[in-house]
Parts: C-alpha cells; sequence; structure tokens
C-alpha cells in the first residue's frame, strides 16, 4: 500500500503531516502528542516539511501554531520534488555514462577468430542492433527474406534507430535488398526511408534480384548471419555473429560486385 514515505518523507514526517491534517492548526508541543514525534524531534521534522512546503506556520502567535496545506497540493508538491530530483538524477547519471565513455576503451582489433550466437526473435534482434551499435568505419546489409516473425514497425524501427546512430557517428552504411522484399515492406518503411535513413550522405540503398541470403558485415571485421529456422524457412531461427577478419574480407569481396550491378532503391 502506497504511503508518504513512497515521497520521500520520513516516518516522524509522514506522522506529523497526517497528525496535523486532523488536528488542524495547532503547536508543536501539541502535534508532538497527537503524532507521537518525540518533543526533541518535532521542531526539526515541522521544519523540514516546512521546507517540502507541506505546512505553513502562523509565526504572530504564541506559542507559533502550524497547519496542513491540503493534501492535494502537499501531494503535487511532493511529485514535482521527486520528478526534479529524478532529472537531476538522470542528468548525473548521463554526465557519468559520457565520461566512462571517454575512458573506456575496447582493446585493439585483432585477428583471432571469435563467434557467438543468438536463438529466438528477440535476442536475434537485441545481438543486430548490438552490433550496428558498435561499429565505428562502415555497416553492409544485405537482406533476402523478411522473416514471419519480422516485426518491421518494432524491430524495423530499433534498426532504424541504430542505423540513424551510426550515420551520426560517420559511419557508412550500404544497404542492399531484392526488389521483391521492397514489395514486402509496410509503407511507414518508405516514410522512415525517405525522412531519417535517404538524406544522411553516407547512407546508400540498393536493390538486386541476384541476392540469397541475409547478413550484415560491421567494420569489415566480423559477419551476422542470420539462419533460418529448419521447419519454417521465413521464420528467423538464430543469428551468428563472426568476428574474422579474413572471412568478413571474403564476404565483403563476394558483396561488391552485386552491388556494383544493383540499382538504387526508390520509394515513390
Amino acid at each position: 500500500m502506497a504511503n508518504l514515505r513512497d515521497l520521500g518523507l520520513s516516518e516522524y514526517e509522514a506522522r506529523a503531516y497526517r497528525a496535523l491534517l486532523k488536528t488542524g492548526p495547532t503547536t508543536a508541543k501539541e502535534l508532538s502528542h497527537v503524532s507521537e514525534v518525540p518533543m526533541g524531534r518535532i521542531y526539526d521534522v515541522l521544519n523540514s516539511i516546512e521546507q517540502y512546503s507541506l505546512v505553513r506556520s502562523q509565526t504572530a502567535s504564541r506559542p507559533k501554531k502550524y497547519v496542513a496545506v491540503e493534501p492535494a497540493t502537499a501531494l503535487d508538491r511532493l511529485l514535482e520534488d521527486k520528478k526534479r530530483e529524478l532529472s537531476e538524477k538522470e542528468s548525473q547519471y548521463e554526465e557519468i555514462v559520457q565520461e566512462l565513455t571517454d575512458s573506456l576503451e575496447s582493446a585493439e582489433p585483432h585477428d583471432e577468430r571469435f563467434w557467438t550466437a543468438a536463438v529466438g526473435p528477440e535476442e536475434v534482434d537485441d545481438l543486430l542492433v548490438e552490433r550496428l551499435d558498435a561499429a565505428d568505419d562502415r555497416i553492409v546489409m544485405v537482406a533476402s527474406t523478411v522473416s514471419d516473425r519480422f516485426d518491421i514497425n518494432m524491430i524495423g524501427e530499433r534498426v532504424s534507430i541504430a542505423l540513424e546512430d551510426a550515420l551520426s557517428r560517420d559511419v557508412d552504411v550500404s544497404l542492399l535488398m531484392r526488389p521483391a522484399l521492397v514489395d514486402d515492406l509496410p509503407p511507414s518503411v518508405g516514410t522512415r526511408y525517405r525522412t531519417s535513413l535517404s538524406p544522411h550522405r553516407n547512407f546508400d540503398c540498393r536493390t538486386s534480384s541476384d541476392v540469397t541470403g541475409t547478413f550484415t558485415i560491421v567494420d569489415d571485421s566480423e559477419v551476422c548471419i542470420e539462419v533460418a529456422h529448419p521447419l519454417r524457412e521465413s521464420d528467423r531461427f538464430a543469428l551468428i555473429d563472426l568476428k574474422d577478419r579474413s572471412f568478413a574480407s571474403e564476404v565483403r569481396g563476394e558483396f561488391e560486385p552485386h552491388w556494383e550491378n544493383a540499382e538504387p532503391l526508390t520509394f515513390d
């Protein structure tokens, strides 16, 4: 059950405010008795909730009296304080991440072969986006089919965002698709292509009927290969990420002739 402590008040502060709602204008001594907040703490507690703007005081009276602010107003003020606090923390965390991004460096690329794999639609999507986010120089994407589980409104948007981020890092992006694949994509992709990707000078998209397989080459050093389901060819089953410069170079070499003979993609 929610209580005032969830919004940042201490136990004594919550007791004092609730007691003031029942008593109406009252003195610190009377409030200490009703709220069971020790007299030695009551003034500190009242000063604290007064700083939250949860109470008002009548300084002209002797002894000084206090009255609670209406609950709706008090809760709004506590909520705004929490939002402000969270916003400040968000900014702090963003600064920390930026500092760590600048200070943490990956090891220099090496020629040792390494591979990993993801199985299942969500895991496949996560791995692909992760590798796109890691690109420094160039991304080559080749697509021959759209999986039955390929939700273009979800992963398509995630991939688009990852590609936009890559372009903002001055990464070259080349996308090659089969012409029939274009017809299978929803109209929203055309809009996204025209407004988000096509305007970038480092982005190029072409179509070719001589395209097989679905894979992505990242920085000419690793290849993400989509594996179809053994029983349902149109369903993605897994993604293999192979870091091997010689293999990536071989795949890139096979890709180049298809790219040179492909037609630029245009959306009506």
